[in-house]
């Protein structure tokens, strides 16, 4: 059985840097949930990301990637992989490479919305 408490540990800790830049409306043992200050057109906030853990796995879901699809040029066929829809990732286990990748998608997708002034 894989050890979800520990994925979930290491990929809350590259979306929790940007937690006081962005509405918190999660951060418990199992999900972290980020919103924009940002009011969309239907008056909701747009969404940042999230880690979740699911009965599996664990989801990384970062919505800059969505928004902006370019980001995700470049990005590692291994970690395009694990993509699950258009802005989420989903992992039971984790190595150091696939961290990398993220905080750095990750980076550009916040400086991403910073320059569409959405942060």
């Amino acid at each position: 059985m894989p050890d979800l408490a520990s994925v979930f540990s290491e990929l809350k800790a590259l979306m929790s840097p940007y937690a006081a830049r962005l509405d918190v409306k999660t951060d418990s043992d199992t999900e972290l949930y980020l919103d924009t200050r940002h009011r969309q057109k239907n008056g909701r906030a747009l969404f940042f990301g999230a880690v979740q853990v699911k009965k599996g796995f664990v989801s990384f879901h970062l919505m800059p990637v969505y928004v902006q699809p370019a980001l995700l040029e470049g990005i590692s066929p291994a970690l395009k992989k694990r993509m699950q829809g258009k802005s989420c990732f989903n992992f039971a286990t984790i190595d150091e490479v696939h961290l990398g990748e993220l905080a750095a998608l990750t980076r550009a997708g916040f400086a991403s919305y910073e320059e569409q002034g959405f942060v």
